[in-house]
């Protein structure tokens, strides 16, 4: 029976057991999350812009994660770091841009913190009083590829939208002028300075200025640019004449150009043409020379009053100014000479019948027939001096010493006008003094006698005339008579007239001998025609 099967209602059913490959659920959310932060990941990525470093002077104003980058007023950056250079000397200011900007960062783009600034002329920047400060971008055009900056301590002017054109100006020095400030033409406001550097090679200053369409076409080039700071004050025939370009210039400065007529027009400037930059607008208006001589004088005179720059004239005409005044003592005769140097331009001299030879120059001709350095006042209440060459024809014989670095000119001692009419007026009182008063009385006691017997002699001859034909000669010689009887009767020296000549004659004297003294005293005081006389040692 243990044989036998059971039924079928009692077998216990078998497992079967089946293998299954295939991912489960559960890693789904993993999954879509990966790729989801790899998408994200990448997205912010290719999105994300350049990073930029820009040095700065100061971070004033500047705050981590918080100050933007702006382009016309579009925000496109933000400072992502602030730290100190190396040597402690700047501030570095890391950058993040947005990608778009990223063709823009070249080695002409401009960067500078905006901050709230008034100056005289404009005020700017007000809306960072409660915003904060930004950094300002001006987006490069051409050049390579940068990612290192040095920012501008003052904002740009910013023209590369705005039609005209730019133009370069050289000048000595910068004066009042600087970024920002307008340019006029015919007292319009028409332009301003963009920028200014100073030239390594030249040592001149470059000065760039923009001009707004369509002024930009009133620069030709025969057109003269010249700094209209402050006020020009002229004194001529006409009278007294101020002028100056606008009272923004007369406050801060400014530039003003124009452009001489000519027979023949001028042609339009081109884009990359230079001018110079004169210091004021009479400067514009005079000759270019380009020959210039220096010399060298020696003045034993007091040299008060005569200045660095001041003329060097020629019967009032400049031709050259001084460039040096120094001081020299001979320390075995104590003796004290002021040496004086000058630059000439003998092209303002024009030569007429020359008869020098060719290798001859100008001024040895000149000063081998009398010309000498001399120092003149030309200003008599500033006791401002010039240096005055003149021809003496009773000079001694001399030439131009070239045995230094410089050739020297003689000189003569300095002479002024006042006092050469002082002393002139005392000569003549001297001489007036010394005329015999006694002797003139009788000499003309005597003349008054001889005419007296001429009239009688003439009345005589007359009365043979016809007194139908000529009474008025009669008349007039009774008459002519009377008067010399009068004059002889008045001159006796026992009358009144008599001495009040003599009285006159004496007080003349005494004036001459007074103009005398004061004279000498001119002579070795010229500065008492400023100062006034001190006290008598």
């Amino acid at each position: 029976m243990s044989d036998e099967m059971p039924p079928p209602s009692l077998q216990i059913p078998q497992a079967e057991i089946r293998t299954k490959r295939s991912i489960s659920i559960i890693w789904v959310v993993p999954l879509a999350a990966l790729l989801i932060g790899g998408w994200m990941g990448y997205k912010a990525w290719s999105e994300q812009g350049p990073t930029i470093t820009i040095s700065f002077a100061s971070a004033e104003g500047l705050q981590k994660d918080k100050t933007k980058l702006k382009y016309m007023e579009v925000d496109i950056g933000k400072v992502v770091d602030i730290k100190l250079s190396d040597d402690l000397s700047r501030v570095l200011v890391k950058i993040e841009l947005e990608r778009n900007a990223e063709p823009y960062l070249t080695e002409d783009a401009l960067f500078w913190v905006v901050r709230a600034r008034v100056t005289a002329d404009e005020i700017s920047g007000l809306g960072t009083l409660f915003s904060g400060a930004y950094i300002g971008m001006e987006p490069g055009k051409s050049g390579k590829s940068r990612r290192q900056f040095t920012g501008l301590e003052v904002a740009p002017v910013l023209t590369g939208t705005l039609p005209g054109q730019h133009f370069t100006l050289h000048a000595e020095e910068l004066g009042s002028i600087d970024i920002g400030y307008p340019v006029y033409y015919r007292k319009v406001k028409v332009g301003q300075v963009v920028s200014y550097q100073l030239d390594p090679l030249s040592d001149r200053l470059n000065i760039q200025v923009f001009i707004h369409a369509p002024f930009h076409k009133k620069v030709q080039q025969g057109t003269r640019f010249y700094n209209a700071s402050g006020i020009d004050i002229a004194v001529n025939a006409d009278g007294l004449k101020v002028t100056t370009e606008s009272l923004v210039s007369l406050l801060i400065g400014g530039i003003a150009f124009e452009t001489p007529t000519e027979p023949t027009p001028w042609l339009p400037a081109d884009k990359t043409a230079d001018y110079t930059l004169y210091p004021n607008q009479k400067s514009i208006h005079q000759r270019a020379y380009t020959i210039k001589e220096r010399y060298l004088l020696h003045f034993k005179d007091s040299v008060q009053g005569l200045s660095i720059g001041a003329p060097v004239e020629i019967h009032g005409i400049q031709v050259g100014q001084v460039l040096d005044i120094s001081l020299s003592v001979d320390a075995v005769t104590m003796d004290i000479t002021i040496p004086v140097l000058i630059e000439l331009e003998p092209e303002r001299i024009a030569e007429k019948n020359a008869t020098r030879a060719p290798d001859v120059p100008l001024i040895d001709f000149l000063v081998a027939h009398g010309l000498r350095g001399q120092l003149k006042n030309s200003n008599l209440l500033t006791g401002q001096q010039v240096v005055d060459l003149k021809i003496f024809s009773t000079a001694t014989p001399q030439n131009i010493l070239h045995n230094g670095p410089y050739p020297v000119v003689p000189t003569m001692p300095m002479t002024l006008p006042l006092m050469d009419l002082i002393a002139k007026a005392g000569r003549i009182l001297t001489k007036f003094e010394q005329l015999p008063a006694a002797e003139i009385s009788v000499s003309l006691k005597k003349v008054l006698a001889t005419l007296d017997v001429t009239l009688q002699q003439s009345q005589s001859t007359l009365g043979h005339i016809d007194q139908n034909v000529l009474p008025e000669v009669v008349n007039a010689m009774q008459q002519f008579r009377t008067s010399v009887n009068s004059l002889e009767e008045s001159y006796r020296s026992n009358s009144s007239t008599g001495r009040d000549i003599h009285k006159t004659l004496a007080e003349a004297a005494k004036a001459a001998r007074s103009i005398r003294v004061l004279s000498d005293y001119l002579q070795r005081h010229p500065e008492a025609l400023l100062r006034g006389k001190g006290e008598t040692p």
